[in-house]
């Protein structure tokens, strides 16, 4: 067989998905491969979307026309915003999902998608010549061509199944592996490296007494991830979680068996993610901690799995029983399926361009979990970017790169490319230094633009957003421009149920909003005009961040104009750093394995000294 597509991505996970959607809506003949249709989409590991960080990466993911937003907002379990106790730029959505109902979703997104074809197979090798990828070859010996090839192949190559001291051939959830690929990789000069991750049993509901725990339901509040959904399943329609601790018992058959875990008896060889750790990392690294949290999920509407959140292990099985019968509620548990660890080849990241596309293959983009990434978030935001930037190039359009103070998109790609990883990258608000900018809310006042001149965002969306923005505007001009006064009785009214004086003078609307404790809902109720207005539930909460922080957020969007004067200051790709005077040598080493686009990314590599930065100033300033 010698088809011919514009772009081929191979994987169906997450990071695929975007992919795939995203080249076929921009137009782009695309072919999906997968192993198995029945698994595209699968969740292998927790049910859930979103979580601290990840939340805004998939408001994000939908502001630019990604599709994980709307599949997550349908027909969830729970939905629950979390840090509300914080600040909004830490403000994230969670939601409990179906992982039958989700997949099922998407893949009817899939089958109904225009110029995108699924194809069951194995890729086991890339066609390519010295610096292009021209395709790739399946197990049964078929090739396609096309134009770019994304490989978003998440754990499955040469993936290995870890449960005590034993070790097996296979990928998540019992399917295959996809051995072939990694050495293809290697043959073409690409560094392979080797990581780890894992996953906890999952318990059979009826055996569990919830007696012992503690009920943790979502949010009451109309809340989604995407900003055109427009129904929202009531508090009392939602589905409880459930929060219980490790204890003495638990911890001591732990350490007790610890030589017969994979992970302490060097059976291990990947690098596992250090912020989502299993249960025997928690135990031998935290030794004073005596206890630790876990919860407990339903992992459909079914009802008859639970997901055993935080108790992720690499135990033989008859330990992992042991584990489980020592936790409050579980004593009779009936263990539906055993936990694992899985091994797994994986792409340095180094390896890549910020488009994703490889520095050594014109032409091979990588996305998701094989370019080091860990979760469905942070994999579906690559794959998104990948399919954009390969349909782009295909096109002969400039690269679609997004800043560290556009979307923590940006932030994670700059992340990788520049500083590589030791373990699974996983994306945290601490990773993000704008992240006041980088807010759940503001997702599509940051990105919406780009979605809709990427074709990505319908135009009759586009119109709204533009409205919304509009309306958001006005209230605000007016409100800088009212006064409010010791006549206004129900202003100090308000203001006396708060403990707060009643006003002896005039006060301008922004600076009472600013108080603690105001609330701008309260507010705008008694202004006809903005009320008038009629602002959606977002709007309002970017109407009240806008007014309530504008100190702190102009001084990030001061500091992010200085970052992006340095982002301006190009770097020339083929700069040979060798010759350059003056630079130390790790500087020129490390520049020129991973040669930054700009002067603000050079200072961002480990090992990058101002000295060094100062020079490369010079040097750019020599050549004008």
């Amino acid at each position: 067989m010698n088809d011919k597509y514009d772009i081929i991505v191979v994987g169906g996970g997450h990071a695929g998905i975007e992919a795939s959607l995203a080249s076929a809506r921009m137009g782009l003949k695309t072919l999906l491969i997968s192993l198995n249709f029945n698994n595209v989409a699968n969740m292998p590991c927790n049910p859930s979307i979103g979580g601290s960080a990840k939340g805004i990466v998939v408001r994000e993911i939908d502001a630019l026309g990604g599709e994980m937003a709307k599949s997550a907002d349908d027909r969830y379990m729970q939905m629950k915003m979390l840090n509300r106790g914080k600040g909004p730029g830490v403000w994230a959505l969670r939601s409990q999902n179906d992982r039958a109902l989700y997949r099922k979703i998407m893949q009817d997104k899939i089958v109904k998608q225009s110029n995108l074809t699924y194809l069951d197979g194995a890729v086991t090798a890339l066609i390519h010549d010295e610096n292009r990828c021209l395709g790739v070859i399946l197990k049964d010996g078929s090739s396609f061509y096309a134009k770019a090839t994304i490989l978003a192949l998440g754990t499955y190559a040469n993936s290995e199944i870890l449960v005590g001291l034993t070790r097996h051939e296979g990928g998540p959830d019992g399917e295959k592996t996809v051995k072939e690929i990694s050495s293809s990789l290697k043959e073409m000069g690409l560094e392979i490296i080797r990581l780890k991750t894992g996953t906890p049993p999952r318990i059979k509901r009826s055996s569990i007494d919830f007696s012992k725990a503690k009920i943790e339901l979502g949010s009451d509040e109309p809340l989604a991830f995407s900003y055109e959904t427009n129904k929202f399943i009531p508090i009392n329609e939602q589905y409880p979680c459930y929060l219980i601790y490790t204890n003495d018992k638990t911890h001591e058959i732990v350490r007790n068996h610890l030589h017969e875990t994979a992970l302490y008896s060097g059976n291990v060889k990947g690098i596992g993610p250090r912020y989502c750790p299993s249960i025997e990392a928690k135990i031998v690294q935290f030794p004073k901690h005596e206890r630790h949290q876990l919860f407990l999920e339903p992992e459909g509407h079914d009802l008859t799995s639970i997901y055993l959140q935080g108790f992720a292990t690499s135990m033989c099985k008859e330990v992992q029983v042991d584990m489980v019968h020592s936790l409050p509620g579980l004593e009779n548990a009936e263990i539906l399926k055993y936990a694992y660890a899985i091994e797994y080849d994986a792409l340095s990241p180094l390896e890549l361009k910020k488009t994703l596309e490889t520095k050594k293959y014109d032409g091979l983009y990588i996305a998701g979990q094989i370019a080091g990434t860990s979760g469905y978030e942070e994999a579906a935001a690559l794959g998104l970017m990948a399919g954009i930037n390969a349909s782009l190039k295909i096109k002969g359009l400039k690269p679609f790169i997004l800043r560290r103070d556009e979307a923590y998109i940006g932030v994670m790609i700059d992340d990788l490319v520049t500083k590589g990883i030791s373990e699974p990258y996983r994306l945290l608000s601490s990773r993000a230094e704008y992240r006041l900018l980088l807010r759940h809310d503001n997702a599509d006042t940051r990105l919406s633009e780009y979605g809709h001149q990427l074709g990505l965002i319908s135009d009759e969306r586009y119109s709204h957003f533009k409205n919304e923005e509009a309306k958001i505007a006005k209230a605000y001009d007016f409100l800088s421009k009212i006064h409010f006064g010791p006549k206004d009785n129900w202003i100090n009214d308000y203001l006396e149920q708060l403990n707060y004086e009643k006003l002896n003078h005039g006060v301008n609307a922004l600076e009472l909003i600013r108080r603690e404790g105001v609330s701008l809902i309260k507010i705008i109720e008694q202004i006809p005009y903005i009320s008038s207005l009629e602002l959606d539930s977002i709007s309002v909460v970017k109407l009240e961040v806008k007014i309530k922080y504008e100190g702190y957020l102009k001084k990030q969007e001061h500091d992010a104009i200085k970052l992006k004067k340095l982002e301006s200051v190009t770097l020339p790709y083929d700069l040979d750093y060798s010759n350059i005077d003056g630079l130390a040598l790790e500087a020129r080493e490390k520049l020129a394995k991973i040669r930054p686009l700009s002067i603000a990314q050079a200072s961002r590599i480990s090992g990058i000294n101002p000295s060094d930065i100062n020079t490369l100033l010079i040097y750019l300033k020599k050549r004008g």
